[in-house]
């Protein structure tokens, strides 16, 4: 953590008002809220409420400037024998296990009035600047719902791609944070692109603050067999020349499992099957898209001389033109 002199861009003898207009000016600057493509807004915002907290609070100011506790307000020294509230509301104690404890408290029930006299209370300036809560009354440790900073500003949001059938199935995927961290996310069976996936609790953790949540929007990849058009998909499905002319069952595959299709007797290339609800899942209540298949003849690979024979005795016993009409 740098000087809090630092982070504000004030001098050691700069007045309370003067720390309280510093504040002011960078928050508004880098409040997270106004930065939402800057991955590192809300860390730089968490440092200038640390440095605010530090000298805007006359009692930790005093204990920052003669050395009793650093810049993220922690004690640099041992401790003192036996529990019990030191300068500055700073209170020593031991946990169920046995650990040594030590924290600092604000308000009305901190000595000297404690966290006012300087520059303002942290949360009372937010308030002003971007209509968060205020304090709950009483002594309090630095602990602030999101709320407190302006709204969800320690959330984190990522974009996640998924295939299509993770899409309709469900799955298990691997999603990388803008920290760099990764989770192991769980995806609905029916989710729609650009729905969201909320991580309570997985988002920026700032000292004094409530975790936010890590906000994972989910879009579909391409897909080697399905064109999407929007809740609908889209597919060819090769036939044979003897398929076309005679009819056939041929399996499709969807996004769910293959099902079988029948090809009517005399059927051309391009002629589209509709398959109802095989399509995409639909955001809300609505209905999923479908699935339509275009089939597409497809001649055998290589010369085929008794298909050629064939060919040119149907051109001359029984001629007709498809394009006659264009």
């Amino acid at each position: 953590m740098r000087d809090p002199y630092e982070v504000l861009g004030v001098k050691k003898s700069a007045n309370a008002a003067e720390i309280k207009s510093a504040f002011r000016k960078l928050a508004k600057k880098h409040h997270p809220d106004a930065n939402k493509n800057d991955p590192k807004a809300a860390s730089r915002f968490a440092e200038l409420n640390m440095a605010n907290e530090i000298l805007g609070d006359e009692a930790k100011r005093k204990q920052f400037d003669s050395g009793e506790i650093d810049a993220e307000g922690k004690p640099r020294f041992q401790g003192f024998a036996g529990a019990g509230a030191g300068p500055g509301g700073f209170q020593r104690g031991f946990s169920r296990d046995g650990f040594e404890t030590f924290s600092f408290r604000t308000g009305p029930g901190g000595p000297g009035g404690g966290g006012g006299a300087g520059a303002g209370g942290f949360e009372d300036i937010l308030r002003g600047m971007f209509g968060g809560a205020g304090p709950r009354g009483g002594a309090r440790a630095f602990e602030f719902d999101a709320a407190d900073v302006g709204g969800a500003v320690l959330d984190l949001s990522a974009t996640l791609e998924i295939s299509l059938e993770d899409a309709v199935n469900g799955g298990e995927k691997l999603v990388r944070l803008p920290t760099g961290k990764e989770l192991k996310i769980k995806i609905p069976a029916g989710i729609a692109s650009g729905q969201t996936i909320r991580l309570k609790g997985q988002g920026q953790e700032v000292q004094g603050h409530r975790p936010g949540d890590a906000l994972i929007t989910v879009t579909y990849a391409p897909h080697p067999l399905f064109k999407i058009d929007g809740n609908d998909l889209r597919a060819e499905i090769p036939v044979t020349l003897y398929e076309a002319v005679l009819g056939a069952k041929v399996r499709v595959p969807t996004l769910s499992g293959a099902v079988e299709l029948s090809i009517p007797k005399n059927t051309s290339s391009g002629r589209t099957f509709r398959l109802k609800g095989k399509g995409l899942p639909a955001k809300g209540k609505a209905a999923s898209g479908d699935l339509f298949v275009i089939a597409k003849i497809v001649l055998p690979d290589g010369n085929d001389a008794e298909l050629e024979a064939l060919m040119e005795k149907w051109r001359a016993d029984k001629p007709y033109n498809p394009r006659s009409g264009m």
